[in-house]
């Protein structure tokens, strides 16, 4: 009973989008796709020619050495920055260059490398202020408890999936760093993405709290029904959670395909891993 009333609260809008291809053809479109994407910064090309197709319901990771643009390629999905070429088309609609708050109503959510939370106010006021942030009538004079209380009763939802729930009345601040970083996690839930994008989850965690926050994020995702792109520089990481891997490498994809095909890959083992085994 707590998995359903946790999975009506966080919207049946990310239900209905994941369950509603029925069809051939709704199943076979990709729900992020780019198409030779590119970001020059001056003579330094930063992503370089990336094309790539994410399914609904795939966990994607993102991985490279430093500088191979990971970061970039994230900041052009979701709006930071504007590419030089190249498309976004999600669900269908082509959002290249749109302004970032528009790309997360559309329903990207992200989190970043540093931890980006509100010390101060509680873990559920964090999580109910993202929630508020994405809802329709969130500027409406009238109505605004209503409101309220619909967005809490989201991110308390997105809390209880990252086992937050114990914490919620705690200050942000005061959570350990690995609380932190899955925080982070449900206050992106707490937007309803279709797509939810994780740019590198575990930096700056000891391996105790690695281990235990990617726990707490594979069983999340084996009942979340939502799309994750993810960057991650712990391979362990990588291997545990991802469907499909894409490697960059000065900028451009040296290869792409499921984990066992990646780790294997002779360039991949060159360029990334170090001639893992």
């Amino acid at each position: 009973m707590a998995d359903t009333a946790v999975n009506a609260a966080l919207g049946a809008a990310v239900n209905t989008a994941a369950g509603s291809g029925s069809s051939a053809t709704v199943a076979a479109e990709p729900l992020l796709q780019l198409d030779g994407l590119t970001k020059r910064y001056g003579a330094l090309v930063a992503v370089d020619n990336v094309s790539m197709q994410v399914a609904d319901g795939e966990v994607r990771a993102v991985i490279g050495p430093n500088g191979a643009g990971k970061t970039t390629l994230f900041h052009l999905i979701t709006g930071v920055v504007k590419p030089t070429m190249g498309r976004v088309r999600f669900a269908g609609e082509d959002i290249t260059g749109l302004p970032a708050h528009r790309i997360c109503q559309r329903g990207l959510s992200r989190t970043f490398q540093l931890t980006s939370l509100f010390p101060e106010m509680s873990a559920r006021e964090n999580t109910t202020l993202a929630a508020q942030a994405r809802h329709p009538r969130r500027w409406q004079p009238f109505g605004g408890s209503g409101v309220f209380s619909q967005a809490r009763a989201v991110g308390d939802a997105a809390l209880e999936q990252l086992g937050l729930a114990h914490v919620a009345d705690r200050p942000a601040g005061l959570l350990s760093h690995g609380d932190q970083r899955l925080l982070e996690v449900a206050m992106a839930m707490s937007q309803q993405p279709k797509v939810l994008l994780l740019d590198e989850p575990t930096q700056g965690l000891s391996v105790e709290e690695t281990a235990q926050a990617v726990d707490t994020l594979a069983r999340f995702l084996d009942k979340a029904r939502v799309t994750v792109l993810l960057v991650e520089h712990d391979m362990e990481v990588v291997f545990r959670l991802a469907h499909k891997i894409t490697v960059l490498h000065r900028g451009g994809v040296i290869a792409d395909g499921a984990p066992a095909a990646v780790k294997a890959d002779a360039r991949v083992q060159e360029a990334y891993l170090g001639g893992m085994d």
